[in-house]
């Protein structure tokens, strides 16, 4: 989780980034800030942005701050419940959560620092899922092995691997976690190039270190997942503080917690 806190003297507009998880943006100040698709959709204050949520960009203006929070798939199935709806949609927290997600928002914007809505938001996600198991062990290990593989890894396999079939593997992974294996895999591996990207590396040289078959088929999944060219995605805002805010080992482990200021 991380927490930004923001002075935007002019209205801003930005893409957001796919990602291999559930992300929980919780709004914490007055300013108004909505994020919107490029099918219409749009929605303000606290959302949850389900996995594969498309071309999304987020907007906003004035003093302001919110609580954003990546979660795991097979995390965010205990959190919310049936996560497979939420895939590919964005939906006001409130009507995932109910009543209580207003009581979420109120003890968050009561604490006086950034580590008192850490230790909150982490007690609040510790209930929610109160030893629940969604996900079958099966499905939580491919999970695992797709996002440490960096997306490299076949169906077949992983069949193979947790003793199931592969039609059963395919059924069970998209119907708990709302996607499916060859899907999750192309996600992880886009973000692995999207990362690389941003670090700057050449279109060709990501598409080498990704996996993916040449430049070309680096274009169209960047194009598919974001709507922008290789070059723009490198440059987009929203990238640009993840090393920070999101290091690679975090993201494999029990995650960061990090605040920052930002001016507009």
């Amino acid at each position: 989780m991380a927490g930004f806190r923001h002075r935007a003297t002019a209205s801003i507009d930005m893409a957001m980034v796919a990602h291999p998880s559930v992300t929980l943006l919780i709004g914490l100040g007055e300013a108004e800030c909505a994020v919107y698709d490029a099918q219409g959709r749009r929605e303000g204050g606290s959302v949850v942005i389900g996995l594969l949520p498309g071309d999304l960009r987020a907007a906003g203006q004035g003093v302001g701050a919110y609580l954003q929070i990546r979660l795991q798939p097979v995390v965010a199935a205990a959190v919310f419940g049936a996560s497979s709806e939420l895939s590919g949609q964005i939906a006001m927290l409130e009507d995932v959560w109910g009543r209580d997600a207003g009581q979420v928002e109120d003890r968050l914007r009561a604490a006086a620092t950034w580590d008192e809505r850490f230790a909150i938001a982490a007690e609040i996600l510790g209930t929610r899922m109160g030893g629940r198991r969604d996900v079958d062990p099966e499905v939580a290990h491919t999970w695992r092995r797709t996002f440490a593989s960096r997306g490299r890894v076949r169906v077949e396999g992983m069949a193979d691997e947790v003793g199931w079939s592969r039609k059963r593997l395919w059924s069970r992974f998209r119907s708990q976690l709302g996607i499916t294996p060859k899907r999750a895999a192309q996600l992880v591996r886009f973000d692995h190039a999207a990362h690389l990207l941003a670090g700057g590396h050449s279109a060709a040289s990501a598409a080498i270190l990704s996996g993916y078959v040449d430049q070309s088929h680096l274009h169209r999944e960047v194009k598919t997942f974001t709507g922008l060219t290789p070059t723009a995605l490198a440059a987009t805002p929203w990238l640009a503080i993840d090393d920070v805010a999101w290091p690679r080992e975090g993201l494999a482990g029990a995650g960061r917690r990090l605040s920052t200021d930002a001016a507009v």
